[in-house]
């Protein structure tokens, strides 16, 4: 993916889904099969200067989406999530850092022929928040993609 794609992608978050600016969220890199977004922990923290839960889940949720959405490559589509489970394993104490694996190629593919037959697909992304090189959050997520 080219920094470009990122850089508009992440446009598109901040004017359609305004709790992107507030966290502060950025695309960083698509590279190595994975996909890493961040955000600061300043608009971020709790009362206990760690992450905030519902920042972390927010940005789970949203590296998920944004995977799915570079991936499948049609902007038409509409993406949600229909469902999650979130561990939350270690508080975070810096910067917010998710990343999330690139889907098996066949998978994708497999998805891409159903989303494309029927205008349904759904599929599994797991995601993972670090700090100090350390897991903290393991997030997996069922989206959904819906032709207009």
């Amino acid at each position: 993916m080219t920094p470009e794609l990122l850089r508009e992608t992440e446009r598109f978050l901040h004017e359609q889904i305004p709790l992107t600016v507030a966290m502060g969220v950025r695309l960083e890199q698509l590279d190595g099969g994975q996909l890493l977004v961040t955000a600061p922990l300043e608009p971020n923290h709790n009362h206990l200067g760690t992450a905030f839960g519902g920042s972390l889940s927010a940005l789970a949720t949203l590296t998920g989406y944004v995977m799915l959405w570079l991936e499948l490559g049609d902007r038409n589509a509409h993406i949600v999530v229909r469902g999650s489970t979130i561990r939350y394993l270690r508080p975070v104490k810096g910067q917010l850092r998710a990343f999330c694996e690139r889907p098996d190629a066949a998978e994708m593919e497999a998805f891409r022929a159903i989303f494309q037959a029927t205008g349904k697909a759904r599929i599994s992304l797991r995601v993972r928040l670090e700090h100090a090189d350390r897991v903290c959050v393991e997030f997996e997520g069922d989206f959904v993609a819906l032709r207009e």
